[in-house]
């Protein structure tokens, strides 16, 4: 949504006529959030705020969701550790993983502005003691003066340094979120396109996965940056808007 609907506050010009026409033509579509503190309901409220009716909460997945997805799968009635606040937790508790304080299967990295170094010495010593250790995304700090969030990419390198072992990440660009996104939505890789504003995530993630990938230029991405990834984008567009529908790949 960051970068395509809105950046930070602001609704980006146009994104609201984008939604608006994928509600009209009853396009299958999926908002794909990292941000695994955020609830669906959250998600919708800021949706709401900037003037885009018509979208539920069933148009909005998160990294959250995808990590709960992914346990309840694999390790069925398993108990985690969390570092994360609010949508994590809540996806988890939904999908039947006991949330604990001792001897957990698993550490789970999410968004937060409530960490401690005593939590984080104890997430080390629970992996240390054999815990598997989970990052919702790896999404970097914004780099900016005032943030409260460091991003997780800072926390998890903390921790990995501290038990020498790398997080399984959930999140884009890894191929579990993208997979369960599909999965949720019921499409295939051959009929799922994913837009976004990030190289480093959205597009390549996408490729992974072999879905058809759009890259809007409304958020991080610049486009006489484009040229030097060794991959690319199926299309290139300055903002959502721009977007025509039907997609030339939809009659392919």
């Amino acid at each position: 949504m960051d970068g395509v609907i809105y950046a930070g506050e602001d609704l980006i010009k146009g994104g609201d006529v984008f939604v608006q026409r994928l509600l009209k033509d009853r396009i299958n579509f999926t908002f794909l959030s990292n941000n695994s503190s955020r609830s669906r309901r959250e998600a919708l409220e800021k949706l709401e705020k900037l003037g885009i009716s018509g979208v539920t909460e069933e148009h909005i997945y998160t990294s959250a969701m995808a990590t709960a997805t992914f346990l309840k799968e694999e390790f069925p009635n398993c108990t985690a550790y969390v570092l994360g606040e609010g949508g994590l937790l809540k996806s988890l508790e939904n999908h039947g993983i006991q949330l604990v304080d001792q001897d957990p299967d698993f550490v789970i990295l999410g968004e937060g502005v409530e960490f401690n170094l005593k939590m984080v010495r104890t997430a080390v010593d629970m992996i240390l003691n054999g815990a598997r250790f989970i990052a919702t995304n790896r999404d970097p700090s914004p780099r900016k003066a005032g943030w409260n969030n460091l991003g997780i990419a800072a926390t998890a390198a903390m921790i990995e340094e501290g038990c020498g072992r790398e997080a399984f990440v959930i999140g884009k660009p890894s191929p579990v979120m993208m997979r369960s996104a599909a999965a949720y939505m019921g499409l295939r890789p051959e009929q799922t396109t994913v837009i976004g504003d990030t190289m480093e995530t959205d597009i390549i993630g996408g490729l992974y996965m072999g879905f058809k990938t759009i890259l809007v230029l409304s958020g991080i991405a610049d486009r006489e940056e484009v040229d030097r990834y060794a991959y690319k984008p199926n299309l290139v567009v300055d903002s959502a808007d721009q977007i025509e529908l039907p997609l030339k790949w939809w009659s392919a």
